[in-house]
């Protein structure tokens, strides 16, 4: 992938670190140079003096090619206002924003935009939404014979009940998190778009898994 990433802190640094060792491109920007001391002498991705929604300085990073935006300045309004820019007029596809004001994160999830307050979101947090199928299970038993992990969902699944889900798949929800809290699903419970979806998951099971929950349902769900 090639991400763009709004933020040369110590977050945005060691998301921007750890992706090129992935073997992905950078483009990072952030209005201090000095900021960019960050990355280390060896960091060799483009860097981009600016704001993180002008549009010279998006062009620069490489925003027409980005696969992800991720904007995790140090300022709530800048990262939202960045991310719909990427969002909106250019049509990234993964767009995730960290925030300081975790009750405002409700209001933007809501315009499509993942947010979590800032203390909860790690680099580690943002690279297991970015990259999914390159994570360390969230737990495993001693045992290592059941795990946690994230599952993403076709858009195609929201609207239908999360027990859907555990039927296609043969597996449990553990939880939900929907606007920045944790909730304990209920057969009745209904997969909504934003939601982050975590599984317990047999060993071996795992990439059949995120295969039936990355398309959409079979039988035509509603």
């Amino acid at each position: 992938m090639h991400v763009v990433i709004m933020g040369c802190g110590r977050v945005g640094s060691s998301l921007a670190r750890s992706l090129v060792e992935r073997g992905h491109t950078i483009g990072i920007i952030d209005q201090n140079p000095k900021a960019f001391r960050r990355l280390g002498p060896d960091f060799d991705e483009t860097t981009v003096r600016g704001v993180g929604f002008d549009r010279e300085v998006l062009a620069k990073a490489g925003i027409n090619r980005a696969d992800a935006f991720v904007s995790v300045s140090s300022g709530d309004n800048s990262n939202i206002i960045a991310a719909r820019v990427a969002r909106e007029n250019y049509g990234v596809p993964k767009v995730i924003a960290r925030i300081y004001d975790p009750q405002r994160a409700s209001v933007y999830e809501r315009l499509g935009i993942p947010t979590v307050a800032t203390v909860r979101w790690t680099a580690d947090r943002l690279l297991r939404h970015l990259l999914p199928e390159d994570q360390e299970p969230l737990w495993r038993d001693p045992t290592a014979t059941l795990s946690m992990v994230e599952i993403l969902c076709d858009e195609a699944w929201y609207g239908n009940a999360l027990a859907l889900l555990e039927q296609a798949t043969g597996h449990r929800v553990a939880y939900v998190t929907r606007f920045g809290r944790a909730t304990l699903p209920t057969p009745s419970t209904v997969l909504q778009d934003g939601d982050q979806v975590y599984m317990l998951v047999a060993d071996g099971d795992e990439a059949r898994i995120r295969e039936i929950a990355g398309a959409a349902p079979q039988g035509g769900a509603a």
